[in-house]
């Protein structure tokens, strides 16, 4: 570090340093103040954003609790074009889907869970293949299900384990392949809350192999 013996000495220090660095220093204050003034911006901005997605949304679900499938139509649609990065974008196509099918549009309900099954939200992509493998068991396609099942990240749907077993063992029931349906009900039951339905899904499988055995 240099010494300076007198305040002249410091004084053309000083110069010399502020000749040398007064551009990028300028230009340093100027980039802070940028990006401060531009962070500030962003927050406002998807502030407005989710306030303006979340009063679509309200609009979005009045319109479904009073049946007004046009209406849901029309409103999911502005939500994707407009509001695509908000998850009320993704609630809003799980709606939407499930208004399809019910019109009897399965294929447009298939297209819309599965953009949402590749989203980035775990929770709300397993939402959607839930659904859309169930769509598939309705549909009589019980391989394709199964694939989808097979290509989830077990990690990422450790909350929803359950869920996929049960699936998975009413598609082999629908493929006659009993001793696996039984299999994964049981690990479903395992995995999950107690549940009536799945314990009457195994005792009806046992139920048929009785049968079958009497024949």
């Amino acid at each position: 570090m240099e010494i300076y013996e007198t305040e002249e000495e410091q004084v053309e220090a000083l110069k010399r340093w502020w000749k040398e660095n007064s551009t990028s220093t300028i230009v340093g204050l100027a980039m802070g103040v940028i990006i401060i003034l531009g962070w500030n911006y962003y927050q406002d901005h998807k502030k407005n954003q989710a306030a303006q997605a979340s009063a679509i949304y309200d609009q979005l679900l009045k319109a479904e609790a009073e049946n007004k499938k046009d209406a849901i139509d029309k409103l999911a649609e502005r939500m994707q074009q407009q509001f695509k990065s908000t998850e009320y974008a993704v609630f809003s196509g799980l709606i939407q889907a499930k208004v399809k099918y019910q019109q009897g549009d399965a294929v447009a309900a298939k297209q819309i869970l599965t953009t949402i099954a590749a989203g980035s939200n775990k929770e709300l992509s397993n939402i959607a293949k839930i659904r859309l493998v169930r769509l598939m068991l309705d549909a009589g396609e019980y391989e394709q299900g199964l694939q989808v099942i097979n290509e989830v990240d077990a990690k990422a749907a450790s909350s929803y384990s359950s869920n996929y077993d049960e699936l998975v063992g009413d598609l082999y029931v629908a493929l006659d392949r009993l001793d696996e349906a039984r299999t994964s009900y049981q690990n479903a039951l395992r995995n999950g809350q107690p549940s009536p339905l799945l314990q009457f899904k195994i005792d009806d499988l046992t139920a048929q192999e009785k049968l079958e055995s009497q024949k």
